[in-house]
């Protein structure tokens, strides 16, 4: 290995830090700084730990370096001090952490007025961020009697750098017993009444999206950890304090009650879904209720609802009259006005609200009408498919859940006790059905007329799905039987011979085209996160672990789901017609496969083979190499030899004994074989024999020249002899002539396999020899 070469050198810190006069920029110019310091390098921490080095990495990070430095050398020094401070090396935190002369020069940095810069705040929040993570209990006893740390948090929640601080020492704190003590203190510093403060049309984009993603984080981590930690008795402050309805309606406050600003609106509707949120779905518009949804983190608060429904309207209004828009160009036409993040967003609560599956926030929104204005944005925005899946996802949940508990009136009779106010309103008020037969129509004729299909058509074919699935084996079946059965004639009948005709055929058309996506899209290895960084099986014995990167193969279904019927019965008849059963009961031909006695003719009954083989002459067909045996003895007619090419020559030294002495074994006695002269013309196509000595002993002649066309050695007579069978058979492939010969010697139970083709109009030879 390289190490053994010792090839280490000694850093040049080393050399420096010997200098007595040496400074910390020298110091930090060094290229190797960052890696000795991590390495723990004993002179540079010692030097590092020197009061007036500290306080000068601590005054990198929090001051503006001079306007007089370069460009690009002005954040060098604050970057090397941000780094060196956390590197992590435990004699620098002890000294930075109880230090509270450093830590207030750190502090100092949040008295700036805003802006801060952006790229040192950063810095400041990493090195805050380990100190907090590294001396919880010495920083928070600092940061606590520091009074006003929550209103210069609060002051610059619009950098983001502080905005993350916030939430670290919210996740980084670990003792469970500190970190509920930092829970309470915000409370009781109000931070969650100055972040909801944040959130009005005064202040500027950045601090609205800052303190509205602070609240949707802090509502995440607190209904994760009381989730996690069952033992908690004392639930969480800053998740009681948001979840009042009082926290809620000075939110919607801030947005109804002044001027209307979009990204105020939109700030405030993604804490609210937020609130909203049951459970993060794997996918938008996952609708399957988990397991664990009555857990009290898992429920929407009462209150939240209760606070949102009066102000329903509006929401409402908002879709008729959102912030005003520019009128958008888009390659298709004009948007004028265009959807807006402010109603994509509005529909987006409405889905959320319809999830609550609550009878009074129902009752309002039928009251209001607000489906039908949702359905006509659908129709009229026919190209943003971010409007699209959010309607489909509010007509899905309306046909599948059940209806409002408080739908039920006691005095009502048990058929009419079940019905949905909700599928009530969307068939009858808002005409579904015939909203979605007549925009099929219409995209038809568009498109016959050679016009682009609409870009909804695919979410409406899932509508009119869940439709047909809900009807027949949905909680509201019976209900949307009626209704359907309710509309006139004429729709109805359109309704019928569109569900049986055009869905029908859209639907086939879909199955056979994403079939084989579907295969593709199949997970066959565990999820990267899970093989990330080290486990146990990385030291385990490989052998038992081969199979853990393809643990999923198993669960993979490897079946495509097409209607294949007919083409399966075609394929099957033309097997039937052209392939011939093995086990054919009826048939009287010889069967290949059975054992029978192997019987050789004397060598007397062979003749003399003289010429070549023709392609007429071949027995090719299939009906005779089924009907005949392999190793039958070829039929005299047939002339089975093989071409061979001019100029080359055969040493007959091998075959210069007598027959008669070979006759009783018919081998050739290769005793006084000479071997072939290097400077003969052997050609081989083995690259073994090539490699190796020219003296090779070649025992059955493969590799020997072969003799002019026309003439007969002794070689290819005794080849012929009773213990070897021979078959041959050549094929003409357009201007290639191709000949194959296969020799099964029954005595040593050898067969060699010889192939030769010939280019008809070049006549150039190829000989390849198989020995199985």
């Amino acid at each position: 290995m390289f190490w053994k070469f010792d090839l280490h050198t000694t850093s040049h810190i080393d050399t420096l830090l010997e200098k007595e006069d040496v400074t910390l920029t020298e110091v930090m110019d060094e290229d190797d700084v960052l890696q000795e310091c991590k390495a723990q390098n004993h002179k540079l921490v010692d030097f590092l730990l020197r009061p007036q080095c500290m306080e000068d990495l601590v005054t990198f990070i929090t001051q503006e370096p001079s306007t007089d430095v370069e460009e690009k050398v002005k954040y060098k020094y604050p970057n090397i001090s941000c780094e060196l401070l956390t590197s992590d090396v435990s004699q620098i935190n002890d000294r930075l952490g109880e230090d509270e002369k450093l830590l207030m020069k750190l502090y100092g940095f949040l008295q700036n007025e805003p802006p801060l810069n952006p790229l040192l705040a950063s810095f400041f929040s990493k090195v805050l961020s380990i100190l907090i993570g590294r001396k919880p209990e010495q920083i928070v006893d600092f940061l606590r009697k520091r009074e006003d740390f929550v209103d210069l948090m609060i002051k610059h929640i619009g950098t983001s750098a502080i905005m993350d601080l916030l939430l670290r020492m919210l996740t980084c704190i670990e003792p469970q017993q500190l970190r509920q003590d930092v829970l309470n203190w915000l409370n009781e510093e109000k931070v969650i009444q100055r972040l909801v403060d944040m959130v009005q049309p005064s202040q500027d984009e950045d601090r609205h999206s800052n303190a509205s993603q602070s609240l949707c984080e802090i509502i995440r981590l607190s209904r994760d950890q009381m989730f996690q930690v069952q033992g908690c008795s004392e639930p969480d402050p800053l998740l009681a304090t948001l979840e009042k309805q009082e926290t809620v309606e000075q939110l919607l406050s801030n947005i109804f009650d002044k001027e209307k600003n979009e990204s105020a609106i939109v700030s405030v509707i993604q804490i609210l879904l937020t609130l909203f949120e049951t459970r993060r779905p794997a996918f938008e518009g996952h609708m399957e209720c988990p397991p664990g949804m009555s857990h009290p983190s898992f429920s929407v608060n009462h209150s939240i609802l209760e606070a949102v429904r009066p102000r329903l309207k509006d929401f409402h209004q908002l879709l008729l009259e959102p912030p005003k828009k520019n009128v958008m160009k888009t390659t298709w036409g004009v948007l004028d006005p265009p959807v807006g993040n402010t109603r994509l967003n509005v529909v987006r609560l409405v889905a959320s609200l319809l999830q609550s599956n609550t009878h009074s926030i129902n009752t309002e929104l039928i009251n209001l009408n607000t489906l039908e204005v949702i359905l006509d944005m659908y129709f009229k925005y026919i190209w943003n498919n971010f409007l699209h899946i959010q309607v489909e996802i509010c007509t899905a949940m309306i046909l599948a859940m059940p209806p409002a508990p408080t739908d039920v009136q006691p005095d009502t009779e048990q058929e009419h006790a079940r019905e949905s106010i909700l599928i009530k309103h969307l068939f009858q008020k808002c005409q579904f059905i015939q909203r979605i037969v007549d925009a099929w129509s219409s995209n038809e004729k568009e498109q016959a007329e050679g016009g682009r299909r609409r870009g909804y058509m695919g979410h409406l074919t899932r509508i009119a799905n869940s439709i047909v699935h809900n009807c027949d084996k949905g909680p509201n079946g019976p209900q949307i039987q009626q209704l359907i059965s309710e509309l006139p004639a004429e729709d109805r009948e359109k309704w019928e011979a569109f569900i049986s005709g055009q869905l029908a055929d859209t639907n086939k058309r879909n199955t056979v085209d994403l079939a084989f996506s579907d295969y593709q899209m199949q997970q066959m290895t565990s999820n990267f996160i899970e093989q990330f960084g080290f486990n146990d099986e990385e030291f385990a014995d490989q052998d038992d672990v081969v199979d853990i990167p393809f643990d999923r193969i198993s669960d993979i279904n490897f079946s495509l789901n097409t209607n294949e019927s007919a083409n399966i019965a075609l394929f099957e008849a033309r097997c039937k017609e052209k392939i011939q059963q093995f086990e054919d009961a009826g048939s009287d031909e010889e069967d290949i496969w059975d054992e029978k006695d192997v019987t050789f003719a004397p060598e007397a009954q062979r003749r003399p083979s003289s010429g070549s083989t023709d392609s007429e002459e071949s027995t090719d067909s299939e009906e005779e190499d089924g009907k005949r045996d392999p190793f039958e003895v070829s039929n005299p007619s047939t002339d089975d030899r093989m071409e061979v090419d001019t100029g080359w020559s055969l040493p007959e030294t091998a075959w210069s004994a007598s027959p008669a002495a070979n006759s009783e074994t018919g081998w050739a006695d290769f005793s006084n074989f000479t071997p072939v002269s290097p400077k003969d013309p052997l050609r081989c196509n083995s690259p073994v024999a090539m490699e190796t000595s020219i003296e090779t002993m070649d025992p059955l002649g493969v590799n020997a020249p072969i003799q002019p066309e026309g003439e007969i050695s002794k070689a290819e007579e005794e080849t012929t002899s009773c213990e070897q069978r021979s078959i041959t058979e050549t094929v003409i492939n357009g201007s290639m002539k191709e000949t194959v010969s296969l020799t099964v010697d029954a005595k040593t139970e050898t067969a060699v396999f010889k192939r030769f083709a010939k280019h008809i109009h070049t006549k150039t030879h190829y000989i390849a020899v198989l020995d199985d």
